[in-house]
């Protein structure tokens, strides 16, 4: 094949990545102020439990994860061993697994070293969207699954790293009492609840919430992944039984 029949087969593909790319991130784009805020409160309570600015730049960077980053905030100040905090933040990080799961075989065709980089960006939000706009029938498609993905994943990372640096920066100057935390969570509900879509869908969530809710009290936060854990499966069932309804 000649350069011109290579080049004229290889730009659609890079403009289909691109359309893509920009509806991951109108996907996306009203959960910003959500992750922002979330992103701030963790800056925050890193540097109000006693991080230097320096290692709490060093946190937001590497670790990429509010729950276990927050999960590991007491158990640092409590000088307990290293073993324990990541030990902690693997735990309250394991609902990951299953969202690579369920998205690794839309990735399957890619080499080791990009699955790990596009695994560095996988986040809740991405586990939200990501399975709606492809879902799992489609896993054997492979054309524009990685822009939709750094659609949703970029713009993502960017807004939480912006917020954690601000409320690093900014945390002696911004009282708690201003709930950035609630507000955080308002934004991040006024996006989850349009996802719900159908009765299995709105059954995970019920039950999700009632078992975190129940689960509350367990150490480590486990009761966020036993929630998803029941949660997920309980959609499942549901469609499963619906599936199985509609075909008698």
């Amino acid at each position: 094949m000649s350069n011109t029949q290579t080049s004229t087969v290889q730009e659609p593909s890079i403009d289909l990545e691109k359309r893509a790319f920009r509806e991951g991130f109108k996907a996306c784009a009203p959960t910003m102020p959500g992750i922002f805020a979330w992103g701030m409160v963790t800056g925050m309570a890193m540097v109000k439990t006693g991080l230097t600015i320096w290692q709490a730049l060093g946190m937001t960077f590497l670790v990429f994860a509010g729950s276990a980053q927050l999960a590991s905030l007491p158990l640092i100040a409590a000088n307990a061993p290293i073993w324990v905090v990541f030990l902690t933040a693997l735990v309250v990080n394991l609902r990951f697994v299953i969202f690579a799961a369920a998205i690794a075989p839309h990735f399957a065709h890619l080499p080791w070293y990009k699955r790990v980089w596009h695994g560095y960006f996988n986040a809740d939000i991405t586990m939200a969207l990501f399975p709606r706009h492809f879902p799992a029938e489609t896993a054997s498609r492979t054309a524009g699954k990685v822009g939709f993905f750094n659609g949703i994943g970029y713009p993502n990372w960017c807004a939480w790293q912006v917020g954690s640096v601000v409320g690093i920066l900014l945390a002696s100057q911004i009282p708690q009492s201003w709930g950035i935390g609630f507000a955080g969570t308002l934004a991040l509900l006024a996006i989850t609840i349009p996802l719900i879509i159908n009765s299995a869908a709105l059954v995970g969530v019920v039950v999700a919430s009632i078992v975190a809710i129940a689960a509350a009290a367990l150490p480590y936060r486990l009761g966020l992944l036993l929630a998803v854990i029941v949660g997920m499966s309980a959609a499942m069932i549901v469609d499963t039984y619906l599936d199985k309804k509609e075909g008698a």
